[in-house]
């Protein structure tokens, strides 16, 4: 087919070229935006006087017919196509005639490009933060039900103090929160329109960029016709957000899979979320946080390869921004597949709470308490942590736990020792008396939890 940009070439493209050049194999998908994106245009173009009213609803009709026919599959996108720009303008052609040729009036596809772009981003921000709502609905959920399920919390990978299910769970919901307002903030700041920047520099054509603007969605034009064309900023800070929304997943999904070995049994996967191995039948595997866990690198990549196609770009327009789109969408799609799928998982997940409590219990997360309980009756603070790490390596080396000694044991280190070190270190003691904002205490944690339902029902 021609390509819309002939006129000034005296001989054919060559093949591999062409292929090269083309984009049609991976910018079909913004078929939507770009039918959106023109049909603000012709509005805008009508509005102004430089196309009539006639022209403008053939034009409109035209794009409603592609449009149509595209998604009801009687008309295929096919690489015959330069990109998603040449295939909509020219079956518009096709369809309505000349007047479809004066669809491109004021208009560049270099900004033509960046406003699809721009609009299909914005609609996947927005259902990103749909996905991560959803996963925080059931965070909270989980919380809601494990204000009182004990278990240690770790530092080093080594248990080090008892918490409560709702605080650890509460610690990613905090993550997610965060993701959530990098999206909206991402959002405000893409949300201006390039369309009307043309090829770098405007046009002389008496657009109307305001009203195009406010047609689709956005707060208001770009402010400068170079930096329109050739910004991706708002793209290198989602990949990032995805990246980051991708780490956080990836953190929780090493978690599950710790807490998912014989060794720990703090949860059961659900069967539905779970595989098992063609050679050993006693296996139940948790591949899906094992993908989710494989799969953030990916998403780096993409945000990688990008923030490097962009480093060396002299203003404005280059051709190696067409680069921005097949790792992105890439990573996009595998985002958007992770979120709901190990939402799905974390939901049907069963927790054992029994386990949970024991480990907490034989794994001396209370000493600190110990040391605590001596300091509270006049011992300094190092002597308190000598005594309670003497009575740790006796506990290890007997295989009990520091509420199993008696107090005769108690007191052979320490002669302060009373009968209430038993209620002192128990693990509801423990964790209760923790009542700072922000720890695990079920007063300030139950204060935590009306806060985060309060935020979902506002966001």
């Amino acid at each position: 087919m021609a390509q819309l940009w002939g006129g000034r070439f005296t001989k054919k493209t060559d093949q591999m070229v062409y292929d090269f050049n083309a984009s049609i194999l991976f910018d079909q998908r913004l078929y939507k935006q770009d039918i959106e994106g023109s049909r603000a245009h012709v509005k805008m173009l009508a509005k102004q006087g430089i196309l009539t009213e006639d022209e403008r609803d053939q034009i409109l009709d035209g794009l409603d017919s592609i449009q149509r026919d595209v998604e009801n599959g009687s008309l295929e996108i096919t690489k015959e196509y330069e990109d998603i720009h040449s295939f909509v303008e020219a079956n518009l052609i096709d369809r309505i005639g000349d007047v479809g040729k004066k669809l491109h009036t004021g208009r560049s596809r270099n900004d033509q490009v960046a406003l699809d772009m721009r609009l299909y981003v914005r609609e996947q921000v927005q259902y990103t933060d749909q996905l991560v709502k959803e996963l925080l609905e059931v965070l909270l959920k989980l919380m809601e039900e494990h204000v009182a399920t004990y278990m240690p919390g770790f530092t080093h990978l080594q248990k080090a103090q008892p918490v409560t299910l709702a605080h650890h769970l509460g610690a990613y919901f905090e993550m997610f929160r965060r993701d959530r307002e990098r999206l909206s903030d991402i959002y405000k700041r893409m949300n201006y329109c390039p369309l009307g920047a043309g090829a770098l520099a405007g046009t002389t054509y008496p657009l109307d960029r305001d009203y195009t603007a406010s047609l689709l969605g956005f707060d208001g034009p770009t402010r400068n016709s170079m930096d329109s064309v050739s910004d991706r900023d708002y793209l290198i800070e989602y990949l990032s957000a995805l990246s980051t929304i991708m780490m956080h997943l990836s953190r929780f999904s090493e978690e599950m899979i710790v807490w998912n070995t014989n060794e720990y049994r703090f949860i059961e996967l659900d069967d539905s979320y779970s595989t098992g191995s063609s050679i050993m039948p006693q296996k139940k595997n948790p591949d899906i946080a094992e993908l989710v866990r494989g799969k953030t690198g990916r998403v780096y990549g993409a945000l990688m390869a990008l923030l490097t196609t962009m480093k060396g770009i002299p203003l404005a327009y280059n051709k190696d921004m067409q680069e921005d789109k097949e790792g992105a969408f890439d990573a996009i799609d595998t985002v958007n597949s992770c979120l709901p799928l190990f939402t799905g998982m974390l939901a049907t997940t069963t927790f054992r709470k029994d386990v949970m409590e024991a480990s907490a219990r034989n794994g001396f997360t209370n000493a600190t308490d110990v040391a605590d309980y001596l300091v509270n009756h006049g011992v300094p603070f190092r002597d308190a942590h000598g005594i309670s790490g003497r009575l740790v390596l006796k506990c290890i080396a007997e295989g009990k736990a520091l509420d199993d000694l008696t107090l005769e044991e108690f007191r052979e280190e320490s002669p302060v020792f009373g009968e209430d070190i038993y209620e002192a270190i128990s693990l509801k003691t423990c964790v209760e008396k923790r009542l700072t904002y922000g720890a695990p205490g079920e007063e300030v944690m139950q204060q935590v939890i009306r806060e985060c339902r309060g935020y979902l029902q506002e966001a």
